[in-house]
């Protein structure tokens, strides 16, 4: 039955399509092996699925992206983002490269011994200490066939950087990039979580971030909101930041509602929120926390310990978000995601009625713009903070999939939009093709196919290609994650 499976999955060429020229003139399995091509089947075949469930399989594709031109590497993934042209943008961190992966880089400066280092910060007395590789820019376009159409951005585009994103001008690169979002108006967003300390030449000396940067597709900047310095979490703020935007704290992840362009900003690593303002202007419209709560405590939440202690302590269900608010995804029929990471769950919004001043002390759905919450193996406890550390949608009609990225785990769960059943998962920890280290973001394109990027050491994006169902139907499991 595999055999008969994988033959029509070949002769439907969807993998073929996406290999390329390799296989241009040569049949695959010719060239791999049958058995090569089911390796790549199962290595991402869905599991734990349940009972009468209908779900989207995907395969990773080796073949994506191609050979980056320059010596060019990527370092970890901050964002993945695919445009209405169907191209896929990545947001890289330069900075993250080891001494080894970053060889061809040579002196820019001393370091407080007097050694020559690169910008990076890794000695250089004699110059580059290998052939390969160095830092690429940090914004990256690609098409479907994994071709580099543009890049631009961060201190691997020096030359960008001096007459782009000038500080003189209200620019302020981030001292660690993170999360990636392009809108309806083709205007990309960047967010920031990391703290400059001004320690090597290509890092910042700004202190805590705390801002947004936007930009159009070609690396013009456009506006900032928020700012970097000594920052502590302020999550009530409405007006602290340049130009009277509200101050951020490290956000982590931004969207844009095409109907009102208002941006919605998971803020983030440092402050406990999530921040909705005006795409163009960047002033302040509202705010809100766990079950739709605004004012925002930071207090409960900065002195609450982990999740493990609460879920110990018969508390499942913390009253805040707690750090780091990673993700925020609106759906076509209004609902608003937040993976709430540090708490292990994703909770789910209307976006006409969240954000007004409003209290829910008992987390009733209906109350302050809160629908409700799925729980991502909630039982996880490991040092990594959370599980639920991304979300997307499939892109049928009725965006029925629901795809959460668990960076604890490193699976995907594909859950039924509509019951939050999980109806399987894929992937697994480790670093081969399909598995899934530091998992990070999750994107979709036209098709259907995902997009993922990694961090840590994982340093990678990944595509897969569906096949088989576009969307998901079927009751699904309640619980999602967990042994199976």
């Amino acid at each position: 039955m595999k055999r008969t499976y994988l033959r029509s999955f070949i002769g439907l060429g969807f993998l073929l399509s996406s290999l390329g020229a390799a296989f241009a003139q040569h049949d695959a399995a010719e060239i791999l092996g049958e058995t090569a091509l089911q390796n790549l089947l199962e290595r991402t075949a869905p599991v734990n699925v349940a009972e009468g469930a209908s779900l989207p399989s995907f395969v990773a594709d080796p073949s994506w992206p191609k050979p980056l031109p320059n010596g060019w590497t990527f370092g970890q993934i901050a964002g993945v983002y695919v445009d209405d042209d169907d191209h896929i943008w990545l947001l890289q961190r330069p900075r993250s490269l080891t001494d080894q992966e970053a060889g061809m880089l040579g002196p820019v400066g001393k370091n407080d011994e007097g050694v020559d280092v690169s910008g990076l910060g890794h000695p250089r007395p004699f110059g580059p200490t290998n052939d390969c590789c160095q830092p690429a820019p940090a914004l990256m376009e690609f098409d479907q066939e994994g071709n580099l159409l543009r890049s631009w951005g961060g201190p691997g585009d020096p030359a960008w950087m001096e007459e782009k994103c000038r500080e003189e001008d209200g620019c302020y690169w981030p001292a660690n990039e993170h999360g990636l979002y392009i809108d309806h108006n083709d205007f990309l967003y960047i967010g920031s979580n990391g703290t400059g300390d001004g320690s090597t030449p290509w890092a910042s000396d700004n202190g805590v971030d705390g801002h947004v940067l936007k930009f159009t597709k070609d690396g013009d900047f456009v506006l900032q909101i928020g700012m970097p310095g000594d920052l502590v979490p302020s999550s009530n703020d409405t007006d602290g930041g340049i130009n009277g935007t509200p101050q951020l704290m490290r956000p982590a992840d931004m969207t844009v509602d095409p109907e009102t362009n208002l941006l919605y900003i998971a803020d983030g690593y440092g402050n406990n929120r999530v921040v909705v303002v005006n795409a163009e202007t960047g002033q302040y419209v509202g705010h809100f926390g766990a079950y739709g709560q605004n004012p925002v405590d930071d207090d409960l939440a900065d002195n609450s310990g982990v999740f493990a202690q609460d879920f110990d302590s018969g508390n499942p269900d913390p009253l805040f978000f707690r750090n780091p608010v990673h993700c925020v995804k609106i759906a076509d029929d209004g609902k608003l995601y937040v993976c709430d990471r540090g708490n292990n769950r994703v909770q789910i919004f209307d976006k006409a009625t969240v954000g007004a001043a409003c209290t829910n002390p008992d987390r009733a759905a209906g109350q302050c713009g809160y629908v409700g919450e799925l729980k991502a193996s909630v039982r996880t406890r490991t040092t990594i903070p959370g599980t639920a550390v991304t979300v997307n949608f499939s892109n049928d009609d009725n965006q029925s999939c629901l795809y959460v990225g668990d960076n604890s785990n490193m699976t995907i769960y594909v859950v039924n939009r509509e019951t939050l059943g999980e109806l399987g998962r894929f992937g697994r920890f480790g670093q081969g093709t399909g598995d899934f280290h530091w998992l990070h973001n999750v994107a979709t394109d036209s098709a259907g196919n995902l997009y993922t990027g990694e961090v840590d050491t994982g340093k990678r994006p990944q595509k897969f290609v569906r096949y088989g169902e576009l969307g998901c139907s079927g009751e699904g499991h309640e619980t999602i994650g967990g042994p199976f």
